[in-house]
C-alpha cells in the first residue's frame, strides 16, 4: 500500500491485441501495479475495463485516488498498416487532377471520394481565384450519405488559410460531420502531401473519439474525475479535448510510448528498440536516452504525414500475423504478416466447442483444402458501402458468428471481396499465427494449445510447388514460423539501423546481407549485424529476440515491465507543443507574417522577425496549456533563408519556431 505522498497516474495502452494498464507512483517514479486484458476490438469497453479494474485491484489502490489517466494507442498505426478506417471525402481547392499524382495522394485516396473546386492563395497569401462555394455545396450533397468525414486541402493554405475555414464551415453546416483542414495540422507548403495527412486525420476522426469516451464512460462508472491524456506520436502527452479533432497525431502514439517507457526502464543510453506487439514491429534509435523525432513525419502503412512523430520504423509483423504458404513456396517457405487476425488459440478460448470441432474435421481429411485452418468471424459493424455482387455472396454466406472460411468463400473473386469487407471492418478473420506457433512449441500457455496445435498439424500437410508436406509434423512447422518471423526482425531491424546511419534500409535483404546473416559463404568473411545493443519490448520479445540478437551479433535485453512499456511511457510523459510561423517577401522592404487567415504586413525586417516569434510563442503557450500542461515553458528559435544576390543578400524566407513543455495538471 502506497504513503499518502504517492501521486498514483494509471497508464492505459490500447494496442491490436491487448490492452495493457499500470498503476505508476509520480513520487517514487515507480511501477506499482501491472495488468492486461485482451483488446476486444468490437467493445473496446469490455478490454479497458478488464486492464483497469485488475491493475487498480493488484495495486490496492482505491479508483479515485488516481490523479491522471494517460491513454496510449496503436489502433491509428494499425488501421493505416491494415488499410481500414472510416470512409472520407477529400476536398482540393485550387488544384488540378494532376494533383492527386503528388505526395503519394492518390495512393491514400484509394476508393474515397474527391471533390476538386477552384481556389487557392499564392505563396504570399494572396488570393489566387475566388473559392466556389456553390459547386462546393453541390457536390458534398452528392456525398454525404456515403462518407463519415471531409478532409480539406487549399493552394498555399499554410500562407492563407480562408479558403479552407470557408469550405470547412460549409461543410459542417451541410453534413454535420467532422472537418479536418490541413493548415491545423502542418504549417508545411506541399498541398497534396498535407492533404494526405488530413484525409487519414478524418479517417480516424471516430475510432480515437470512440476510445476517448468509451475510457471516460469507464471512468466515470468507476467514480474516478481524473483527466485523461492521450500521447501523441512525438511522445508527449496531450488532453483528451485537444487530441479529439486531430487524431491522425495518435499515429505510432503507443511506439512513441514504448520508446518513452524503455528509456524510462533501460538503463541503456544509446540502444536499438525494438517493440513486437500483435500486428506490428515498431523499431527506433535512442540516442544519448532520447528518441529522435522527425519534423517531415513518419511512414506508416505506405503513406508520409507532415505530423511530428519519433522517427520509428513499423512493419505489419507481430505475433498475430497471419501466416501463409508463399506463392511458388519450395518447402516452408512462409510469408508472415502484414495482415493481423485472431489467433486460433484466441478464436478457441471464447468458441472452444465450434473451433475445434472444425479443425478436427479438417485434420482427419485425406485433402487438406486450400482455406481450411481458418475461419470468418462476423462484427458489430454493418456494410457502409453499396456491396458488390462478390461481397453479396460472402456476406450471404455468413449465417453464423464463426464459419470456416470454406464455408464462406469457394473462388477467388470472393477471397478478394472477402479481404475487402476484412478491411471495411465487417468482417474478421482468424487464421495461424506466431502466437499459435508459441503455443505449439510451449513458449506461451495463454490460449487454446489443442487448436493451435491442430492448426499447425492442418498447416504442415499443405504442399509446395514440387507437391511435397511442406513440414513432417506440427511442430516442425511451428518451429518454421518462429524462425520466419526472427529472421524478418532480423532484416528489419538491420534496415532502420541502416538507414539511421544514412544508407538506404533495402540493402537489409540484399544477397550480400542473406549470405552474411545464413553464414553461407566459405571464402569471404560476411559480417552484418548491430553495433549497439538491443532492447526488446513488447510481451513476445523474451520468446523471440534472445535468438534475433545472435543473428544480428549484439546484445540482447528485455527490461523488467518490458511487457507494458507503452502503458509505463503513456504515464510518465511530458506535455510538449510546436507551433511555427512563417515570414515571406513578396518584395523587398514588404514581409508578410502568416498568421493563419489574412496575413500580416510589415516592412522592417527586424519588425517581422519579432512578431513572428511573439505569434508563435504565444500560440505554443496556449496550445500547451489547453493540452493540459502546467507550469508552462517556451522556447524560439528564428530560421532564415537568405540568398546572395548580385553580391547583395536577399531574404527568402523565415521561420519562427516555438516550442512550449510543461508538466501534465494532475487532478
Amino acid at each position: 500500500m502506497a504513503t499518502d505522498r504517492s501521486l498514483y497516474v494509471l497508464g492505459v495502452d490500447t494496442g491490436g491485441t491487448y490492452t495493457d494498464a499500470v498503476v505508476y507512483d509520480n513520487a517514487t517514479r515507480s511501477v506499482v501495479a501491472k495488468a492486461k486484458s485482451p483488446t476486444t476490438h468490437d467493445d473496446l469497453a469490455v478490454g479497458i475495463c478488464g486492464a483497469i479494474d485488475a491493475v487498480l485491484a493488484d495495486a490496492s489502490v482505491a479508483a479515485d485516488s488516481i490523479e491522471l489517466v494517460a491513454l496510449s494507442t496503436t489502433l491509428a498505426t494499425n488501421a493505416l498498416v491494415e488499410g481500414t478506417g472510416r470512409p472520407a471525402c477529400l476536398i482540393t481547392i485550387g488544384f488540378g487532377d494532376d494533383a492527386l499524382d503528388r505526395g503519394g495522394l492518390r495512393a491514400a485516396v484509394g476508393s474515397d471520394h474527391v471533390i476538386v473546386v477552384d481556389g487557392g492563395h499564392t505563396s504570399h497569401g494572396d488570393e489566387v481565384r475566388p473559392l466556389d462555394l456553390d459547386e462546393l455545396a453541390e457536390r458534398v450533397d452528392q456525398v454525404a450519405d456515403s462518407v463519415d468525414a471531409f478532409a480539406i486541402t487549399a493552394q498555399f493554405a499554410t500562407r492563407n488559410a480562408d479558403h479552407e475555414l470557408a469550405a470547412q464551415e460549409l461543410v459542417r453546416a451541410r453534413t454535420g460531420l467532422p472537418v479536418t483542414c490541413s493548415h491545423h495540422l502542418s504549417a508545411r507548403l506541399n498541398g497534396p502531401k498535407r492533404g494526405v495527412t488530413a484525409l487519414l486525420n478524418a479517417r480516424l476522426i471516430a475510432m480515437v473519439e470512440d476510445l476517448v469516451s468509451t475510457t471516460r464512460s469507464i471512468l466515470d462508472e468507476r467514480a474516478m474525475a481524473s483527466p485523461i491524456m492521450v500521447v501523441r506520436g512525438n511522445g508527449s502527452l496531450v488532453s483528451a479535448d485537444f487530441v479529439r479533432d486531430r487524431p491522425v497525431e495518435t499515429i505510432l502514439s503507443g511506439p512513441a510510448a514504448s520508446l518513452i517507457g524503455a528509456a524510462h526502464l533501460s538503463d541503456t543510453a544509446n540502444a536499438i528498440i525494438s517493440d513486437i506487439g500483435g500486428t506490428t514491429t515498431d523499431i527506433a534509435v535512442l540516442r544519448e536516452g532520447r528518441p529522435e523525432v522527425s519534423d517531415d513525419g513518419a511512414v506508416v502503412g505506405g503513406h508520409r504525414t507532415m505530423v511530428e512523430a519519433v522517427m520509428i520504423h513499423t512493419h505489419g509483423l507481430g505475433g498475430d500475423s497471419e501466416v501463409q504458404l508463399a506463392d511458388r513456396a519450395e518447402g516452408c517457405d512462409l510469408v508472415v504478416g502484414p495482415r493481423r487476425v485472431v489467433p486460433l488459440s484466441l478464436l478457441a478460448v471464447d468458441h472452444e466447442a465450434v473451433v475445434l470441432e472444425y479443425l478436427d474435421r479438417q485434420a482427419n481429411s485425406d485433402v487438406v483444402g486450400a482455406f481450411d485452418g481458418a475461419f470468418v468471424l462476423s462484427t458489430k459493424r454493418t456494410a457502409d458501402a453499396t456491396l458488390d455482387r462478390f461481397e453479396t455472396q460472402v456476406i450471404d454466406a455468413m449465417n453464423a458468428d464463426i464459419l470456416p472460411m470454406s464455408a464462406v468463400v469457394t473462388t477467388s473473386l470472393q477471397l478478394r471481396a472477402l479481404t475487402r469487407l476484412v478491411g471495411r471492418g465487417v468482417l474478421r478473420l482468424s487464421a495461424f499465427t506466431p502466437t499459435d506457433a508459441a503455443q505449439v512449441l510451449g513458449f506461451q500457455a495463454t490460449f487454446d494449445a489443442t487448436a493451435a496445435r491442430l492448426g499447425a498439424g492442418l498447416f504442415a500437410r499443405k504442399r509446395d510447388r514440387f507437391g511435397v508436406e511442406i513440414a513432417a509434423s506440427g511442430e516442425e512447422f511451428a518451429g518454421c514460423v518462429m524462425a520466419r518471423l526472427e529472421r524478418l526482425s532480423a532484416e528489419a531491424l538491420l534496415a532502420a539501423s541502416l538507414d539511421r546511419d544514412g544508407l538506404s534500409g533495402s540493402l537489409a535483404t540484399s544477397e550480400i546481407v542473406a549470405a552474411a546473416l545464413d553464414g553461407t559463404t566459405q571464402s569471404t568473411a560476411l559480417v552484418a549485424g548491430l553495433a549497439v545493443p538491443l532492447v526488446g519490448l513488447g510481451a513476445p520479445a523474451a520468446i523471440y529476440y534472445p535468438k534475433i540478437g545472435e543473428l544480428l551479433g549484439t546484445e540482447v535485453s528485455v527490461p523488467e515491465h518490458a511487457e507494458v512499456a507503452n502503458a509505463i511511457g503513456a504515464a510518465v510523459g511530458q506535455v510538449r507543443v510546436r507551433e511555427e510561423v512563417v515570414v515571406s517577401a513578396p518584395r523587398r522592404g514588404v514581409y508578410r507574417i502568416h498568421v493563419g487567415s489574412e496575413p500580416e504586413t510589415l516592412w522592417e525586417r527586424p519588425d517581422a522577425e519579432a512578431r513572428a516569434i511573439e505569434v508563435a510563442a504565444t500560440a505554443a503557450a496556449r496550445s500547451a496549456e489547453s493540452a493540459g500542461a502546467v507550469d508552462v515553458t517556451v522556447e524560439t528559435e528564428w530560421i532564415e533563408k537568405v540568398i546572395d544576390v548580385g553580391g547583395r543578400p536577399m531574404f527568402v524566407e523565415g521561420r519562427a519556431v516555438a516550442v512550449a513543455a510543461g508538466r501534465p495538471s494532475l487532478g
